[in-house]
């Protein structure tokens, strides 16, 4: 509905909409502006108190005969607000409202006019507890979308850097900011993704950006390889823009997603650049050594188990020490799905319990489910291996994939094998090779298709880029 110029009629349909007698963080307030009647509307909560209040000061200054004829010239003359505007219909008013935004009516104008003076409840700016660093900055996202943005633009000052505002989602009208180097991005890849995000039929993005993902890339659910990397860095989300890349921002979820990514994008990590080029190449290679060892150390251990002839000398002190009781792919199998509870256990243990509860896990699951014969203790040993290994990187996303594969090739080589093994490690291998990225890329570039240039770079950490005087 376009507002008209009696102000009585355009309180009277938006009470009504907005269920002002019901909702009681709706706010509404009738005052007196050049003689006219107006009426101020915004949300408890969301607004700054004191930056109102001068508003209203403001206003009750202003003369009958002072009054300008239309809304476009009271907001310039009258409004002392940095960032105000105009709106002509009842749609846009309604989601700028319940975003934080006031608005006000003035009798006599059939413009609303909304002054941005919001403030939303948020927690500090601090180090992730996820992406951690051993050297660099200790900032992280939150879950304002503004505080996120100004993160970016503190380390990028470059009139370039272009951050596009939009939204999604039929009751949430979730704010989407896409940060790009105008100069230095895929056009394609950008136009694409914008008419993706314009044309999404949702009602809500209730997971936020894991919403959002796999609204833009409806892939394949067999794969479980991811297709975005999320980081809530600031310093690592700046990085990616500068190399040409898109990195979108969600309100209400505390990291970026990161867009066209790779493997090894994904496996990239920000103190691989906080550390001299020799020290960033060994903690690369090291974490792409100990992913690799994650994914088949249980299944070739098994292996060997079910063909100790296939066993070399030198690796003798592998094999069982103890009696076999349960079957080793039970054992393994047990454990795999014993860790994600016990993972799932600690997330929802109150911190005050961990410390204790961490202890009795260890001592019966450690030691006592040996004892007691369920478990050989080279299958515990190997496992714990596994598990801490998962951790040596920060993308859960890809520590998932990891094990899936893991648990995949295990079952085929305890029911087929050797030639078990062999299909489950190619099974792996071509849910990485024909994976592709969201820009139709190869996911394993440089390696398919081949090029030695970018390879090293991806494997040895060089020197940042500078510029000579």
């Amino acid at each position: 509905m376009e507002f008209s110029q009696n102000l009585k009629d355009n309180i009277t349909y938006l009470h009504k909409k907005l269920n002002v007698q019901t909702n009681f963080d709706v706010v509404y307030r009738i005052v007196h502006i050049g003689g006219r009647e107006a009426c101020l509307y915004f949300i408890d909560g969301f607004t700054k108190d004191d930056s109102l209040l001068k508003i209203l000061q403001v206003f009750s200054t202003i003369k009958p005969e002072d009054m300008p004829k239309d809304a476009h010239g009271f907001s310039k003359q009258y409004v002392p607000y940095g960032e105000i505007g105009l709106l002509s219909n009842d749609q846009d008013m309604t989601v700028q409202l319940l975003s934080g935004v006031s608005c006000l009516f003035i009798d006599g104008y059939d413009k609303c006019i909304t002054i941005d003076c919001r403030t939303y409840p948020s927690r500090g700016v601090s180090e992730p507890e996820k992406d951690k660093v051993m050297r660099g900055s200790r900032d992280g996202f939150v879950e304002t979308l503004i505080f996120n943005t100004a993160l970016i633009r503190r380390r990028i000052r470059d009139p370039r850097l272009t951050m596009e505002i939009t939204s999604a989602g039929e009751s949430s009208h979730t704010d989407i900011a896409i940060c790009y180097m105008e100069n230095r991005v895929d056009k394609q890849l950008l136009d694409k993704i914008k008419k993706r995000i314009q044309n999404l039929k949702v009602d809500a993005l209730t997971m936020n950006q894991e919403s959002l993902a796999e609204c833009l890339f409806p892939h394949k659910w067999f794969n479980p390889f991811p297709k975005f990397k999320f980081s809530e860095r600031p310093d690592t989300a700046a990085a990616s823009i500068l190399e040409g890349n898109i990195v979108i921002l969600v309100d209400n979820s505390p990291s970026a997603m990161i867009l066209p990514s790779s493997v090894f994008d994904i496996i990239e990590e920000a103190d691989d650049y906080y550390f001299p080029p020799i020290t960033g190449t060994y903690l690369r290679l090291s974490r792409m050594t100990i992913s690799l060892l994650s994914l088949l150390l249980t299944p070739t251990w098994l292996l060997f188990m079910q063909n100790t002839e296939l066993i070399p000398h030198w690796l003798a002190f592998i094999r069982l020490s103890d009696p076999l009781n349960v079957p080793l792919i039970w054992q393994l199998l047990i454990l795999e799905f014993a860790i994600d509870g016990l993972r799932l256990a600690a997330v929802n243990t109150p911190n005050m319990l961990t410390t204790p509860l961490s202890v009795i896990a260890g001592i019966v699951l450690g030691e006592y489910a040996v004892k007691s014969g369920w478990f050989n203790s080279e299958t515990m040993l190997y496992m714990a291996f596994v598990t801490i290994a998962n951790y040596s990187q920060a993308s859960f996303e890809l520590g998932y994939a990891m094990k899936f594969m893991r648990i995949i090739i295990l079952i085929l080589t305890a029911i087929l094998n050797i030639w078990g093994f062999v299909i489950g490690i190619i099974l792996s291998a071509c849910a990485i090779i024909f994976n592709r990225t969201i820009a139709g890329k190869s996911y394993i570039y440089p390696l398919i298709p081949f090029r030695l240039s970018e390879l090293k770079k991806r494997f040895l950490r060089g020197r940042l880029p500078h510029t000579e005087k």
